[in-house]
């Protein structure tokens, strides 16, 4: 595949067909993807490839809380997790809800999963003292995470940036022995998606472009 057709088909894929995915496999899109930038090229990231089924159960049991919140948010017209309005759901609401289990079952269902962690001891996170969730320390992690994703979808396979399984950070780095220092940045399903989604959907480029400033002309090509 080419490159525009490969970021341009890099769906989201929860639903797989049990088929494995090998470790040569896993092994040559770290390989490649272990290119991507960091800040100052430090190099902070590390992946935990996860195959124990035990394990996948508990990555999913650990999300189970997220995606209550999360679908008892969307049904209530909110904006699931956002950081800037408050939500209006109470705890009660939120235990009574039962997780979709599109959110979770993917641990269970993909034939490995994949977990992605930072060292903040070598992170720049630039807006640290900003009076707003941080942002910055992403930039050295999720682009290994990308090219992970665009890489499976090159050889066949896919998978999707989850991160439910963070609000329980504690847990996780408990589960997989991670070291208090690395933050959890994505729980990573991957396998033989059960359909290869080929034309996603996504706001045009006039839509999400602007000149100058954020409320300047739409970007349009000449």
């Amino acid at each position: 595949m080419e490159l525009k057709d490969v970021m341009r088909t890099t769906f989201a894929a929860r639903e797989f067909t049990g088929e494995d995915v090998p470790d040569a496999v896993i092994h040559d899109l770290i390989e490649n993807a272990r290119f991507a930038p960091s800040g100052g090229n430090r190099q902070g990231n590390r992946v935990i490839i996860v195959r124990d089924a035990g394990t996948r159960d508990a990555l999913a049991t650990l999300a189970e809380p997220a995606a209550k919140r999360y679908v008892a948010q969307s049904k209530a017209g909110e904006s699931p997790w956002n950081a800037v309005t408050p939500t209006k759901v109470t705890a009660e609401e939120i235990e009574a809800t039962r997780a979709a289990p599109i959110l979770i079952n993917s641990f269970r269902d993909a034939s490995v999963v994949l977990v992605f962690v930072v060292d903040l001891r070598v992170v720049a996170s630039m807006d640290q003292d900003l009076e707003r969730i941080g942002m910055i320390s992403g930039a050295s992690i999720y682009p290994f995470v990308w090219n992970v994703l665009m890489g499976a979808r090159e050889a066949g396979y896919g998978g999707t940036i989850t991160t439910l399984a963070v609000v329980r950070e504690g847990d996780v780095q408990k589960l997989l022995n991670i070291p208090s220092e690395f933050a959890v940045a994505a729980v990573v399903p991957l396998g033989k998606p059960v359909k290869q989604l080929t034309k996603l959907r996504r706001k045009s480029v006039e839509e999400i472009a602007s000149r100058e400033s954020f409320d300047g002309p739409q970007f349009k090509k000449d």
